[in-house]
């Protein structure tokens, strides 16, 4: 079984990076209308028409990538997704009872910064092409 060590020094085909950044791409497009829209960054994010085209991407081209360093960034990707999602909706649950209420803004609010930093990091990490170090 190969490390990531091995994997960093495959070269990926040039179209698993071209579709790692436009998944990024289609995330902070999600992100950036969360921040000027009426939707909240969380909410644009896991349901928004750009993040879920992006997430079906990452399954329909990670094949491509596999076995070199590229492939830790769609599993980035996919984890920073489904992770989101989990946590909006307990924060959304939290939402609906009166008490969790007070739990449910800093849970949203952490989860905000979250998704920026996941998607900045791995944008920045794939522009150097530098895998993310996930296992």
């Amino acid at each position: 079984m190969a490390t990531l060590d091995q994997h960093a020094a495959v070269e990926p085909p040039p179209s698993a990076i071209t579709f790692a950044h436009v998944v990024y791409a289609l995330h902070t497009l999600a992100i950036v209308v969360g921040v000027a829209g009426a939707a909240t960054v969380v909410g644009s994010f896991v349901g928004s028409v750009p993040s879920i085209i992006a997430v079906i991407l990452n399954y329909a081209t990670r094949r491509d990538a596999r076995g070199t360093w590229a492939e830790s960034h769609y599993r980035w990707q996919i984890r920073t997704f489904w992770f989101a999602l989990l946590w909006a909706l307990i924060g959304w649950l939290l939402v609906l009872t009166v008490v969790g209420v007070i739990i449910a803004v800093p849970v949203l609010a952490a989860l905000t910064v979250w998704l920026i930093y996941r998607i900045a990091r791995g944008w920045l990490r794939l522009r150097d092409r530098l895998p993310m170090y996930v296992q």
